[in-house]
């Protein structure tokens, strides 16, 4: 086994593998990467070394980037044992929900130099299965330059990277990209029930509501318009656009249900990392 692993993977679920594909199709090399998941053996390219246990792994072993991809609900069970690698050299990268970097600074110690170890928070969200996710990212001081760019380089192979300077700004971020997926799936499912309503056989309706969903995102991505703008290209004054528009912008439409929805992802992002 190679004693001088480069990027340790710890959990290779369905985000952790999505990151893990986007890697090698940007080019890492597999020999570099050491994927620790406890679980079933996942599929992985020639190369890339997979182990059950970080006890597996040499003691002598070290890492420039120790990446955290499992569900936070045993993150307080898992990253203790990382401590080993705290130091200058290496920097973690989280992308728990509702996991601040304080809690990792207590679970992995502090450095011998005396300094905290170095940390940098991230939320993506589900598209990066695509390679059209987003992710913000936001560092502690022990942070350097060079490290934050390398987790914004591994973050962008499955998306587009932000970085922020404020972590209370993560529980907003979660609430509107994290979970974001879920609002438009839902957006999707609400359409086509409404079609079948209007009178459309459900399996018509539903790929409507799909193929309208995803194209409108699409076209959202490739034109220079604001959402507003392509909103105003669509609606013909007078017409069924219009007629729609009138209901879900209305007092208490839309916009109002999203900002509650919004505010209380928020408030529960507050609560999971309190």
């Amino acid at each position: 086994m190679d004693s001088n692993p480069q990027l340790l993977l710890v959990g290779c679920g369905k985000m952790g593998s999505a990151l893990l594909d986007g890697w090698l199709e940007s080019g890492t090399a597999p020999d570099t990467v050491t994927i620790i998941e406890p679980g079933p053996t996942p599929k992985v390219a020639a190369g890339v070394t997979v182990i059950t246990d970080l006890s597996e792994l040499a003691i002598e072993a070290t890492a420039n980037i120790v990446v955290f991809a499992v569900k936070p609900q045993v993150m307080d069970q898992v990253v203790p044992a990382y401590s080993r690698f705290t130091g200058p050299d290496t920097v973690f990268l989280s992308i728990a929900a509702g996991k601040t970097i304080g809690f990792f600074e207590n679970l992995l110690g502090d450095q011998a130099a005396g300094e905290g170890p170095s940390i940098v928070r991230a939320m993506p969200n589900t598209p990066a299965a695509v390679g059209r996710g987003i992710s913000v990212c936001v560092g502690n001081s022990a942070v350097t330059d060079q490290q934050m760019n390398a987790c914004r380089e591994l973050l962008s192979a499955v998306g587009e990277v932000a970085v922020i300077d404020d972590e209370a700004q993560m529980d907003a971020v979660t609430a509107v990209s994290g979970s974001g997926p879920a609002y438009v799936f839902l957006l999707t499912e609400c359409l086509a029930r409404a079609g079948v309503e209007a009178g459309l056989p459900s399996d018509l309706a539903a790929e409507l509501a799909r193929a309208t969903v995803s194209g409108s995102g699409g076209l959202l991505d490739a034109a220079d318009d604001s959402p507003e703008t392509l909103r105003q290209n669509v609606t013909s004054p007078g017409g069924t656009t219009a007629a729609a528009l009138d209901v879900l912008m209305a007092e208490g439409g839309l916009d109002a249900l999203m900002t509650r929805a919004v505010t209380a992802a928020t408030a529960r992002s507050r609560e999971l990392a309190g």
